[in-house]
């Protein structure tokens, strides 16, 4: 049998108690509180080491369009460490998850210092690849602990409305620190003076990394203890969580998932910029009409999760998202403005769902002492099929480009391939959630 332990470095509570009566205690109350900052301190500080924030990084250092290319991979590919998190399973993780997070966040810091540094431009170069390697690796390794322990600080029935909140807080937030942060560097960048940027990119990520840490600190955990567990091998014990057939339906699920987004979402970028020929300004504001829309239904969808199910809930999003690429399959130059700005909506309605619901799915059907296995071994084969998945469309992508943008002699932009790709494999993950993850409900003990 499993117990429920709590832990409060503030206070003298009994060690065991009912799950009622921890749940409705004021520290875990506020412990919720801080999980819903500690998710938009962590998301800043993910803004500033990706995307466009990376890539000015990287091009200050002389790293070439290639190589960033294989780090943004690589990035996408993290979340294979996540496999490494049954090494660090313990019946209490609060010290272990801060101590790590505590060093990822410095590495992402030291990112921001080198190209500030003298010496020789290869070597600053290495050390910056090895750097975001070991942060990644340990950002990986931990994350699914995190999410076990503060998670479960979450009641059952309101897990819907809780991640909904959660991801609203990160998603405005992070709109108004990205455009900060990115005026500030263009205003540097502009007088010639990136490097004072850098500087401040930095500060900021030391303030970030002392708020962060404190809200983890004054949040209490709950560990679930299990004496078969306590003295399982880590190896034994993966195997045992590959074996589970719950793991592996759910884990299926997130496989098609993935297959169907990184078959098409990747080659969007271009397609923006060069086939229906957006300015920069319109894509951002595209940007923000997205993050407004999924912050506006993330609510309605957690509202919707608790009162039906997350299977419920997923299965409609897959079709929303479905529909949205069905409306890219006929986005071309001539429409291009209107029927992306629907596609990108309804993707935004889609996702607002979809990300919390495979999460929770996981909360749902796996036992509490596997579900940060579960977690880890989803994410993991998932990221790794989505990124070969996105190899294998390349192809056909530079195939129909190198053709004339034909295909069986017909006349069509890769990204409408890619696009039909993507509604059969988001159709067919509706379906799978349909025939395979709802029956499973009635099956759980």
């Amino acid at each position: 049998m499993c117990g429920i332990c709590y832990n409060d470095v503030n206070s003298n509570l009994p060690e065991k108690r009912s799950s009622a009566n921890i749940m409705n205690d004021k520290n875990v109350q506020r412990s919720r509180v801080l999980y819903i900052i500690e998710a938009a301190l962590e998301y800043f500080i993910s803004i500033l080491v990706s995307g466009s924030y990376l890539a000015t990084l990287t091009t200050h250092l002389g790293i070439s369009d290639g190589l960033t290319g294989v780090i943004s991979s690589f990035i996408s590919l993290g979340c294979l460490f996540q496999l490494l998190s049954v090494f660090l399973k313990r019946p209490r993780v609060k010290g272990t998850v801060i101590a790590l997070s505590v060093l990822n966040q410095l590495l992402f810091l030291l990112l921001f210092l080198i190209p500030l540094a003298g010496g020789d431009k290869q070597i600053k170069i290495a050390v910056f690849m090895t750097a975001i390697f070991v942060a990644y690796l340990i950002y990986n390794s931990v994350h699914p602990l995190k999410v076990n322990w503060l998670m479960g600080l979450v009641e059952d029935k309101k897990r819907g409305v809780f991640t909904s909140q959660k991801e609203i807080v990160s998603l405005l937030s992070g709109m108004i620190f990205s455009f900060a942060a990115g005026s500030l560097i263009d205003y540097y960048k502009a007088e010639g003076k990136i490097e004072t940027a850098f500087i401040l990119c930095g500060v900021t990520i030391f303030v970030l990394t002392v708020l962060h840490t404190l809200t983890m600190l004054f949040s209490v955990e709950i560990s679930v203890e299990s004496k078969e567990t306590a003295k399982t091998n880590p190896i034994r014990e993966m195997l045992g969580t590959l074996k589970d057939k719950t793991v592996v339906k759910v884990t299926i699920l997130f496989v098609i998932w993935h297959i169907a987004s990184s078959s098409a979402t990747p080659f969007y970028g271009t397609y923006l910029i060069k086939e229906l020929g957006f300015s920069l300004q319109f894509v951002s504001i595209l940007s923000i009409v997205y993050s407004l829309v999924r912050a506006s239904v993330s609510t309605f969808w957690g509202r919707y999760a608790d009162k039906n199910s997350f299977a419920s809930m997923v299965r409609l999003c897959l079709g929303i998202a479905g529909i949205g690429f069905l409306v890219n399959v006929f986005t071309v130059p001539s429409n291009g403005a209107v029927f992306y700005t629907i596609y990108y909506a309804l993707y935004a309605i889609a996702m607002g769902g979809i990300n919390s619901a495979l999460t929770n799915l996981v909360f749902d059907y796996v036992a509490p002492e596997t579900r940060s296995n579960a977690l880890a071994v989803s994410q993991a084969v998932s990221g790794v099929v989505g990124f070969l998945t996105t190899l294998v469309v390349s192809g056909l992508v530079t195939h129909i480009q190198e053709s004339g943008n034909t295909l069986f002699g017909m006349s069509v932009y890769a990204q409408q391939v890619v696009s039909a790709l993507a509604f059969v494999f988001t159709m067919a993950a509706a379906a799978y959630v349909t025939l395979v993850i709802i029956p499973v409900k009635g099956t759980k003990k």
